[in-house]
Parts: C-alpha cells; structure tokens; sequence
C-alpha cells in the first residue's frame, strides 16, 4: 500500500477516534441509587448533577451517612457506565490499532 494512502487512512482514524471521544466526553451519564437519588456525570467524570429525591426526609445523623454512601454508589456506577461504553466505543479503534505496533489505550 502506498504510504500517502496509508497516511490517509490514519488520519482518517485519527479524526473518527477523536469524534468518538468528544461524543462520549458531551455525553451526559445517568445512575441512581436507592431510589432516593439520582447522579448526572459527564463522560469526562465531571459531576453535572446530584437530584435528592423530594420526599427524602432525614431524621438523624444516620440518614445523611445513609445519603452519603448513595451518593458514592450512585457515582461509581455512572463512572463503570463511562468506562464500559468507552472501551466498546473505542475498541474497533484498538483492534486497528494492534496492527501498529500495540495498544494506544
């Protein structure tokens, strides 16, 4: 193959990849938990949103270390969300990219 169309190519892949990244990077990931909160996470992992349901009433300490511990469950599962899409987004990239030499990601 010649190396112009070979450069081509490349940079044509180059630009889908970043394509897919931007998309996933705007891309607004939701995840709950509990029922009684939902979190809104960018696929850059910045936290948009945290929604505390309207009728969640606290009435001790407990419940706001109960709140607390959602919070953090509710994030983790929006960032294994973030993750899990990523890698089945970018992995036709990765696949192409093995025949360069290795992984890229």
């Amino acid at each position: 193959m010649n190396q112009q169309v070979m450069l081509r190519k490349l940079q044509k892949m180059q630009k889908e990849m970043m394509d897919t990244q931007k998309e996933i990077d705007e891309t607004v990931f939701t995840a709950s938990a509990g029922g009684v909160l939902t979190v809104e996470v960018y696929g850059t992992k910045e936290l948009k949103a945290v929604k505390v349901a309207k009728d969640f009433e606290a009435e001790g300490e407990e419940d706001f270390e109960m709140l607390s511990d959602m919070i953090v469950a509710a994030c983790n599962e929006a960032y294994r969300l973030i993750d899990k899409t990523t890698k089945e987004k970018m992995a036709k990239y990765q696949a192409l990219m093995g025949g360069f030499g290795g992984g890229l990601f």
